[in-house]
Formats: C-alpha cells, structure tokens, sequence
C-alpha cells in the first residue's frame, strides 16, 4: 500500500490554492495527481481539514457482531478468565476466536482485568 504524503507537502499545495492558484496548476507545480490535489483543497475549504485520513478499510473484528453476548458475560460473571469465556463463546455463538482476539476486542471496549486489592498477597519465606 501506497505511504501518505508528507504534511510538508499537503500545506504547501493547500497554501497554494487557497492563495488565488487553481489547484490542477498546484498540482502539476507540486508534482502530484491532480485528484489528489482537488480532494485535498476541497477537504481544507469545507471543513478545514489538512491532515490525511487513515487508509484502507476500517478494520473490523470478528466478535463486534457477538459484543453483547461477551460484555454480558463480563458484567454476570467479572470474574470470568478469556479462556472460560472463549469456550462459551464458542459452544453458545458457535464463533471460534483465539484468546489474544478475545483480549483485543475487551481491551478495545475498555475492560481490563487487573487484580484488586482485596486479593490476598502472597507470604514471603523466611530470611536468612
């Protein structure tokens, strides 16, 4: 996949345009596409926009469709290991998914599992 160009770069041919030149001659001085140059000026003129946008397709994750059904084993069972819940996701949703998607998907709603302080600590041996 093709890079972004540089921000350097983009400021320029906007600068440019918005300056009283058109844009297929900001284009053709920059050398860059002359769609490119077009999409950019008119993204700064209508919003104010001059950063690049994230390529590619937005990626998707194979459990959004099955986010209730896990958030709502997180909330009846907190205490729930990825482990237990990926055996029930997929005996339950029949969706087999590995234990770092799992961890992905919760970190990704915000969950995390740190332990509490109730927790008891464990005793230290004796010292010499």
């Amino acid at each position: 996949m093709a890079r972004a160009y540089s921000q350097d770069l983009r400021d320029r041919v906007i600068d440019a345009a918005l300056g009283g030149m058109p844009a297929r001659r900001a284009a053709a001085q920059f050398e860059i596409g002359v769609a490119t140059a077009i999409v950019w000026v008119r993204r700064a003129r209508l919003g104010g926009e001059r950063t690049a946008r994230r390529q590619g397709p937005r990626r998707r994750c194979k459990l959004d469709p099955q986010r209730d059904f896990l958030l709502g084993l997180v909330e009846h069972t907190p205490d729930m290991t990825i482990v237990e819940m990926q055996r029930r996701l997929t005996a339950e949703r029949g969706t087999k998914a590995s234990v770092g998607t799992i961890w992905s998907f919760l970190d990704r709603c915000g969950l995390t599992f740190k332990k509490s302080l109730r927790t008891r600590q464990s005793e230290i041996g004796p010292t010499s």
